[in-house]
């Protein structure tokens, strides 16, 4: 009678042993490809609301700490990011003003809307308490090279 052979300890650790290092090749390749996605997808992000803006020889850009309000070509007001309509936008206008020490706001409009219907977004931004308004319009030179 054979008698079957009995694993010794140095057999047990061989056959059940536990990899105790951990692969980091598909770790990075997905972590550079989510790299690539995010540098690719963050500009389209931030393009913001597409207003076709009047052209003038001197270029006005917004200072960093007014509330920009935009009006496009359907008559749809933005506070930022945010939509708002008329009625409202004098109490939104005062509570994202409140408490700031400068009340700036810069009006981006589209150059297709009445210039009757800007003097009445005008008057609700005054109301709401806005010591200075700006008006922000492209500068020519960067019209003439969008149309080339």
């Amino acid at each position: 009678m054979v008698l079957p052979k009995v694993p010794t300890l140095r057999a047990k650790r061989e056959v059940g042993t536990a990899l105790s290092e951990i692969n980091v090749t598909p770790f990075v390749d997905v972590m550079l490809v989510l790299l690539v996605i995010f540098m690719v997808t963050a500009p389209m992000m931030q393009s913001g609301i597409g207003v076709n803006l009047p052209t003038a020889e001197t270029d006005t850009a917004p200072a960093e700490e007014g509330l920009t309000l935009t009006v496009d070509a359907e008559r749809s007001i933005y506070l930022g990011l945010d939509i708002t309509n008329i009625n409202l936008l004098e109490n939104k206008v005062r509570s994202a003003l409140a408490g700031k020490s400068k009340k700036v706001v810069f009006l981006k409009a589209d150059q297709s809307l009445p210039y009757g219907f800007i003097v009445d977004i005008m008057d609700v931004i005054m109301k709401a308490g806005v010591e200075t308004l700006g008006i922000i319009a492209e500068p020519e030179e960067k019209k003439k090279e969008d149309r080339r």
